[in-house]
């Protein structure tokens, strides 16, 4: 009998793999989409223009996607459970330090550098382990996982919001922080793969693979294909982080207050959810190929960030917030698992650390650029305008990607015809 330790389980504990990674992408990706409610009370507290309270998010947003090949290398070199550990304690650790209300450089450091790296070393060994251990059902799988990070959005807007109001925004980040503790024990789920395999084949030494030690493969940067993917990641990073930070201000700046900006952003997780799953059910269903798929999604999230800002009321906002989510979530649910496509399962880990490294230039310099647009014309709506010109232009990027891979299989394709 064929052991199963030589190809992805698809299924068995894999899914339990899938409910961890569940719990992680909610502390932390969740954490990550409620910044904007400490935006205004930070901004406040230290007397500061909008671009420059923008920076604790920035950095928060610039560490998660700069560690993606750190995360990536220790991924490779020990194993996701480890590396999910080291991220749990970061993330406490930066919002305990964030507590201590010492200085707003201080918010850069903790707030900002320590939680966006802890984030970083939980997020990328999670995803990497999902997409490991799952082939057919793989868009399905990913969207599971990736959909802890809405349900725990859905959640966190309104808790955020009391735990500010009952404990300030100080305690309320020490809160917080003891929450992402419980990263360690998502950890504690994460059987390497390896071990699984061992198991599968009974002690077998010939059933198992090789024992040779993966290594980051830098030199899938000569692809062209991830090179455009790159790019295609920067400025959709630019354009992903500015809707969630900016948006509860902007309906505080028409009147709406007290619990509805919450409600919207937890309206918005609902739909979010809704779309990663039937993204994620689309792209197993294969009417269209991810390539194709991504970035007709992406010019629909473009177009629907320019109309956001023609809402004059509750009830219009909720409306475009409700589209924004939906489609946000069908970019997020494919736009991981089409590196698979581009550069197999094997160059995966290192195609994503490059992916999430590079993805940095447009998170880190987005909030900061739509900050300043706000101070520039004394209106939040430009900040959406921005984020909608960065989506659609995003979506050029991916289809010169498949432009290039399907020429590419058209090639190989002809070179294995026989001749003669």
């Amino acid at each position: 009998m064929k052991p199963r330790g030589r190809g992805p389980p698809d299924g068995g504990y894999g899914w339990v793999v899938v409910a961890s990674a569940f719990l992680v992408m909610g502390l932390t990706g969740a954490v990550l989409k409620n910044f904007g409610h400490f935006f205004l009370e930070i901004q406040n507290h230290f007397g500061v223009s909008t671009s420059t309270t923008s920076w604790v998010s920035s950095i928060t947003i610039a560490m998660f996607h700069i560690g993606g090949p750190v995360a990536s290398a220790l991924t490779l070199q020990f194993s996701q459970r480890v590396v999910i550990i080291l991220g749990g304690l970061l993330c406490t650790l930066g919002m305990l330090l964030a507590s201590l209300d010492l200085s707003l450089p201080w918010l850069y450091f903790s707030m900002g550098f320590l939680q966006g790296t802890g984030i970083s070393l939980s997020w990328i060994p999670a995803i990497s382990m999902v997409n490991h251990y799952f082939l057919r059902w793989r868009p399905i799988a990913y969207a599971v996982a990736s959909s802890g990070e809405c349900v725990f959005a859905i959640c966190f807007s309104p808790l955020f919001k009391w735990l500010i109001e009952t404990y300030s925004w100080q305690g309320a980040l020490l809160i917080i922080g003891g929450l992402q503790l419980n990263l360690c024990v998502c950890a504690a789920l994460m059987r390497p793969l390896e071990s699984a395999a061992q198991k599968n084949s009974k002690g077998s030494a010939e059933a198992l693979p090789s024992k040779r030690k993966p290594t980051f493969q830098c030199s899938l940067l000569k692809k062209p294909e991830l090179l455009l993917y790159i790019l295609f990641a920067i400025f959709a990073a630019a354009g992903f982080f500015i809707p969630t930070l900016f948006l509860v201000p902007f309906a505080n700046s028409l009147g709406i207050d007290q619990y509805w900006p919450a409600f919207i952003l937890s309206v918005i997780a609902v739909a979010d959810l809704l779309g990663r799953l039937f993204c994620g059910w689309l792209a197993k269903m294969r009417f269209l190929r991810n390539l194709q798929l991504l970035p007709t999604v992406a010019i629909l999230l473009g177009i629907v960030l320019l109309l956001l800002p023609v809402s004059s009321n509750y009830w219009s906002i909720l409306v475009f917030a409700s589209l924004y989510g939906f489609l946000f979530g069908c970019v997020v649910s494919i736009h991981v698992t089409t590196i698979v496509d581009i550069v197999s399962l094997e160059g995966f880990d290192s195609g994503l650390g490059l992916f999430m490294l590079f993805r940095s230039i447009g998170g880190f310099t987005g909030p900061p650029a739509g900050g300043w647009l706000v101070d520039l014309t004394n209106d939040f709506r430009s900040a959406f305008y921005f984020s909608g010109f960065c989506l659609i232009t995003s979506a050029v990027f991916v289809v010169l990607v498949d432009r290039l891979v399907q020429t590419n299989k058209s090639a190989e394709a002809s070179d294995d015809q026989p001749t003669g």
